[in-house]
């Protein structure tokens, strides 16, 4: 299809928009706009966004795809030159320009701002750009891209949004889940679509169109994190300190980056530290684990780690943790991973030594 004529009119008649990436589907059903702005700060989400442009392009006979990745020394002059010769050959196509720190310079914001105000013949321009803040959207070079378009605004998922997003997710791929699963899905991969979207594909390929119960993933995920910062965690709250170490040695083997470690350490102590609190206050230890979403399976685990350690300790594993955050990012002396062994230990209910851990009193 050639859609030089029917696209300029398409063009005048739609209006300038700015939508949440969720819309975006509804949006392509209308129809192709000439030019999108997609940002935000979630790789997946915004890569998702921008193959659904895609797709639409390449239905709409959009065969070619150019892509152009903006770096330092980028010549705007050249995106210019490459624009003005596309009409030239026969096939439409999708320009791709690519801006990961959302800011083109004075030079690419005049660039930007002219395709915007004439968009090339035969052409869908979609600019990627990371995270724009308010005051970016709403002025100068995205302003005029949303104008002459749509500016698509990905949002990060936070905690309560996470598991909504599981199960829609499950649901496209044909999975049925029972209750409570997307929730468990979303505790062991908080802060991270990649992973949850991976499990997700890996739960398919295992169940098909078939029904996921919650003890199928409480399997599943047992299967899959013995062996990983997740696993480490657990096993730490049952004060299993050996098989805790193996697991902290097979992670350091396998070129696991510290930060991820103390990452699921730490976020595993402050979870504790906020239910003990909780606790000590007089609210009922049932109410605290549903408001924390303490499934089943990991009550006993949970109690447990609650036994063996006063609320005010689970606050000392937080300050051993931050200390060893300014380790890693370079901002105090010492060696992350024997740290990091000292707070797994601890963790499990090992007393490590005095002077291995001098800060630290009250274990």
């Amino acid at each position: 299809m050639r859609c030089g004529k029917s696209f300029a009119n398409l063009w005048l008649s739609a209006p300038a928009m700015q939508i949440d990436s969720d819309r975006l589907p509804e949006l392509l059903r209308k129809g192709l706009v000439p030019v999108y702005l997609v940002c935000g700060d979630e790789p997946l989400l915004v890569d998702e966004c921008c193959e659904a442009i895609r797709d639409a392009a390449r239905a709409a006979d959009y065969a070619e795809r150019h892509v152009t990745i903006v770096g330092s020394g980028f010549d705007w002059n050249d995106l210019l030159l490459s624009t003005q010769s596309l009409s030239l050959f026969s096939r439409a196509r999708l320009l791709e320009v690519r801006v990961p720190s959302g800011k083109p310079g004075e030079h690419g914001a005049r660039i930007l701002s002219q395709l915007a105000a004439r968009p090339p013949a035969d052409t869908i321009l979609l600019v990627v750009t990371g995270k724009l803040d308010k005051q970016a959207r709403e002025g100068g070079w995205a302003k005029s891209l949303e104008q002459a378009g749509a500016l698509v605004t990905v949002r990060s998922l936070d905690a309560q949004h996470l598991p909504g997003w599981i199960e829609h997710r499950m649901a496209l791929r044909g999975l049925h889940a029972e209750p409570g699963v997307a929730d468990l899905l979303a505790y062991h991969m908080e802060g991270n679509p990649l992973a949850a979207a991976q499990e997700v594909d890996k739960l398919a390929l295992l169940y098909g169109d078939g029904m996921v119960r919650t003890a199928d993933l409480e399997n599943f995920l047992a299967d899959n994190t013995r062996f990983t910062v997740y696993g480490l965690a657990d096993t730490c709250l049952e004060g299993d300190g050996r098989l805790a170490i193996r697991i902290l040695e097979s992670l350091r083997t396998e070129g696991v980056e510290p930060i991820l470690v103390l990452w699921a350490l730490a976020r595993e102590a402050r979870n504790m530290a906020q239910i003990a609190a909780q606790i000590a206050q007089g609210r009922p230890e049932s109410g605290v684990f549903q408001t924390h979403r303490i499934w089943a399976s990991r009550r006993s685990l949970v109690t447990k780690a609650l036994r063996r350690f006063r609320p005010v300790q689970w606050q000392v594993m937080l300050v051993r943790a931050a200390r060893i955050d300014r380790i890693i990012k370079g901002r105090a002396e010492g060696d992350a991973w024997t740290d990091i062994e000292s707070l797994v230990l601890a963790l499990c209910g090992v007393r490590v030594q005095a002077a291995a851990v001098p800060a630290e009193r009250g274990l």
